[in-house]
């Protein structure tokens, strides 16, 4: 694991991870309740080929907090990163909310973008294909130590606090999260809706990877994701959840190497323009 990275963006700092290496750059945006740690074991399996990114993003990790919490300024916050990196133009892959906001990004920022990986989202975030808010408002900030964290997130209904304890770190009085849970609830909101016309609109060719037991995308959309959208490949990951980079990351770095790799050697063979 690298160390974390600091830049300062539109008015705020974000932290990041370069996991370096040669090879074409690939943007990695997590989730909500995520942080861009949980790319590391992808960046290893694709180390020596391309060069793996991971942004904390906004009111995640740790970057800034607060603000605004809009599409727009989770899209805007990807584009300056890929400028002041010098890393565009590059794959944008997203794991959930980090899904939509690439797909946004290839729209409104084409030229940034070689290659989109959408791991686990819809463009449908909204009821009754998903329940696009996770109600976080009651759960604690921290506690004495991280199992009793684990704990405190687990008795409001989460089956496993595994992912979200991704994001809380050791602090004086115990552990905390590194989330606030009021920014998360105004940023889910923000996300919830209908993404269709968006995700339609960019051209430039897509992994759409989905959980077999997933609870975000359903079987039927992610097939008219693919209808809809030229240049769109799908890939089922069998027995995953919506967590799929950890309930199988060898097969989830499988997909995303054959198909960064197709797509750069069918990008080398093109004409120039």
């Amino acid at each position: 694991m690298p160390p974390e990275s600091f830049v300062h963006l539109r008015g705020r700092r974000f932290a990041y991870l370069d996991f370096g290496g040669p090879g074409p750059a690939v943007l990695a945006l997590h989730g909500h309740f995520g942080r861009g740690r949980i790319f590391a074991p992808l960046a290893a399996a694709l180390a020596g080929r391309y060069r793996v990114v991971a942004l904390d993003q906004r009111a995640h990790g740790l970057s800034d907090h607060g603000g605004g919490l809009t599409p727009d300024d989770y899209v805007e916050d990807a584009a300056a990163l890929l400028r002041a990196l010098d890393l565009a133009p590059a794959t944008v892959l997203g794991h959930s909310m980090g899904g939509a906001i690439a797909y946004l990004l290839a729209e409104r920022h084409p030229g940034l973008v070689t290659a989109l990986v959408v791991a686990d989202m819809t463009v449908r975030n909204e009821e009754p294909e998903t329940h696009p808010v996770l109600d976080v408002s009651g759960w604690p900030r921290r506690a004495a130590s991280r199992e009793e964290l684990r704990a405190a997130i687990e008795a409001h209904g989460v089956p496993d606090a595994g992912y979200f304890l991704d994001s809380a770190t050791e602090c004086d009085d115990g552990c905390q999260l590194l989330f606030d849970t009021a920014d998360m609830m105004a940023s889910q909101h923000a996300l919830a809706g209908d993404h269709s016309a968006a995700w339609a609109a960019s051209r430039q060719p897509a992994l759409l990877l989905r959980a077999s037991e997933s609870f975000v995308l359903t079987g039927e959309t992610a097939r008219r994701m693919v209808r809809e959208r030229p240049g769109t490949e799908l890939v089922e990951l069998s027995g995953c959840g919506h967590w799929l980079h950890t309930d199988d990351p060898d097969g989830f770095a499988r997909a995303v190497r054959s198909f960064l790799d197709r797509t750069h050697a069918h990008l080398a063979d093109a004409p120039a323009t």
